[in-house]
């Protein structure tokens, strides 16, 4: 891009905003530097690249996209979404308390109940749809609300610009975990958030190839204390990860359209299914969708009226659904929560949230229409005998 000074389109920036350094190639596609050291001037000397767990320029110029994109000032790429959320809590202390969404990923709770917990954090869970839930919630030790939106797997809408107007009236900070929307679908700086979370291995990788994480603010405080927790811990990416999340984020803005266009059409075919009970996804209830979203995202759960055993019948009957963890590919993936990413949750804490063992997450792909709904009619065929004698 030759004017720096012009607002670009995001599809513009998702191509060009991870400058490529100039090394004397004019190589068009950013290289991937894999030296974990750099020759100095003297001894002392930090004026350029001294060790690739401070800076590399593969993992540089991604960062810098990720910025740009998300419209913050610094974004940092973990080598996985838990281990950016692992920085995110490095920047409390013992005793502090976290106000969290119950609909939460998997992965995301265990950590929060397994690991953080043994270092005196304490943490308490709340209906996201309600952000008068956040204040109640609120404690004089209270330092973090962490938000999914949507939530995995139930896809719930959390309205960040109100979440955030109460963060901001009790000095409290505001994470979103933007994985499943994108910052193409939805941008929570612009919202007030103050720290933006991806698990950068889903849609910004969006091959299923790569596995990674992002943290993105503009609070240039708060990005020096999470810059030092990189270094000092040691979580950053390494530079072939960063290449091929930089690669992916050239489609993000074509792929999203395509995962939105098969999402909604897989979803209004849902509810025709009779011995479907529920449909989730973001939107279909008719209720207005907050956080000035472009589109629904390409994810859609649905509750099974039957057993276990009929449900993992369904999950494994799929050809073009893959079962498998992830999402966000170009592939579409078929997952059962109770069993799968959510299975560390206690049972009855699950079931108490609607992760019971009817429950089907899809993340679609990006194949053709047709033979996606084909493949699910022909998956509800292999069970509709179970379904009428169980």
């Amino acid at each position: 891009m030759t004017d720096k000074s012009r607002k670009w389109q995001f599809e513009t920036r998702a191509i060009h905003s991870g400058d490529v350094p100039e090394d004397g190639t004019h190589s068009v596609t950013t290289p991937i530097y894999l030296s974990s050291t750099y020759k100095v001037a003297y001894p002392g000397d930090e004026s350029g690249y001294v060790y690739s767990r401070w800076a590399n320029p593969t993992r540089q110029a991604l960062e810098r996209a990720l910025a740009t994109l998300e419209n913050g000032t610094h974004a940092y790429a973990f080598s996985s979404g838990l281990s950016a959320l692992d920085a995110v809590l490095k920047l409390l202390k013992a005793g502090d308390h976290i106000v969290a969404v119950d609909d939460l990923y998997g992965g995301s709770m265990r950590q929060f109940e397994q690991v953080a917990r043994n270092f005196n954090l304490e943490f308490s869970y709340v209906d996201g749809r309600k952000p008068e839930a956040f204040e109640k919630a609120i404690q004089e030790n209270t330092k973090l609300f962490w938000l999914e939106t949507p939530t995995n797997p139930l896809l719930q809408l959390v309205d960040i610009q109100a979440v955030t107007q109460i963060g901001k009236k009790h000095n409290i900070l505001v994470g979103v975990d933007n994985t499943f929307a994108t910052p193409y679908i939805q941008k929570p700086l612009e919202l007030g958030a103050d720290i933006v979370l991806h698990s950068a291995s889903k849609y910004l990788g969006g091959h299923c190839d790569v596995i990674a994480g992002a943290l993105v603010t503009k609070d240039a405080e708060l990005a020096e204390r999470i810059r030092f927790n990189q270094y000092a811990v040691g979580g950053q990416l390494g530079p072939f990860e960063s290449w091929l999340v930089l690669r992916g984020l050239k489609t993000l803005s074509l792929r999203m359209e395509r995962h939105a266009i098969n999402a909604q059409q897989i979803a209004e075919y849902l509810e025709t299914v009779d011995i479907v009970k529920k449909v989730y996804f973001p939107g279909i209830d008719g209720n207005t969708v907050p956080n000035k979203m472009r589109l629904p995202g390409g994810m859609v759960s649905f509750s099974i009226n039957a057993d276990f055993e009929t449900v993992k019948k369904f999950v494994m009957s799929t050809e073009l659904f893959v079962l498998a963890e992830s999402l966000g590919g170009v592939e579409s993936l078929v997952n059962h929560p109770a069993s799968m990413t959510h299975a560390s949750i206690p049972k009855e804490v699950r079931e108490e949230r609607g992760i019971d063992d009817g429950l089907v997450r899809l993340s679609v792909g990006i194949e053709h229409i047709d033979d996606l709904l084909i493949d699910l009619r022909n998956a509800f065929t292999a069970i509709r005998t179970m379904v009428k004698t169980s």
